[in-house]
């Protein structure tokens, strides 16, 4: 039977910025993957009907967890509908000689405004039978949880524009809009636990 699974998380950042993160290959690599996983991108053409490739590795392959090899999964994905600092729709094919994890499922990557943060909603259709409903959620949150990432590997080029298929260009990162994520409690890498921050400037 066709299966759901969903996870959301309201990110300190503003929806221009994160949706960037969406379309920058190199952003993308760096805060897609989830816990004990690295991603590399081998091919991004961004455009309705456009495609990439995707390879993920597990850090431990002792584990044996691949679905391609005992410590990779290979994904191979079309895009489907490309809305500029809206929503991607994608359809993803897992590369599997095992039949649980054959069929295309649907995964829509949605950003919404929320009171100067931004709500991100992934859903995905159609999951194969080979990933379990717990384990994907799981992954789906993991990734979720990345918003440091997203916004450190951003930062490193703040002027820099990514241009979506024949779309217009969409700005990746603006400085002043940077400011309020740099200023944040939560949304600033500490490096110990941070129980009281007051920002003001030195007397």
């Amino acid at each position: 039977m066709p299966r759901t699974d969903t996870a959301s998380r309201l990110i300190a950042a503003p929806p221009e910025l994160v949706f960037g993160a969406f379309i920058d290959p190199d952003a993308l690599a760096a805060w897609l993957p989830p816990d004990g996983m690295s991603a590399r991108l081998e091919r991004w053409d961004l455009r309705p009907g456009g495609s990439y490739r995707l390879v993920l590795t597990y850090a431990d392959p002792s584990l044996g967890a691949g679905k391609a090899t005992a410590d990779t999964d290979i994904i191979e994905a079309r895009f489907i509908d490309v809305a500029p600092g809206v929503r991607l729709v994608q359809e993803v094919d897992f590369v599997s000689d095992d039949p649980a994890f054959a069929g295309t499922m649907t995964m829509t990557w949605q950003v919404t405004p929320v009171d100067g943060a931004t709500r991100v909603d992934f859903v995905a259709h159609d999951v194969p039978d080979g990933i379990s409903a717990e384990d994907h959620v799981v992954g789906l949150a993991s990734s979720l949880a990345n918003p440091r990432r997203l916004r450190r590997d951003v930062a490193r080029r703040p002027r820099e524009a990514t241009r979506c298929g024949s779309h217009p260009t969409v700005v990746v990162a603006v400085a002043e809009r940077l400011w309020p994520t740099m200023t944040h409690r939560e949304d600033v890498e500490w490096p110990g636990r941070v129980s009281r921050c007051v920002l003001r400037p030195a007397l």
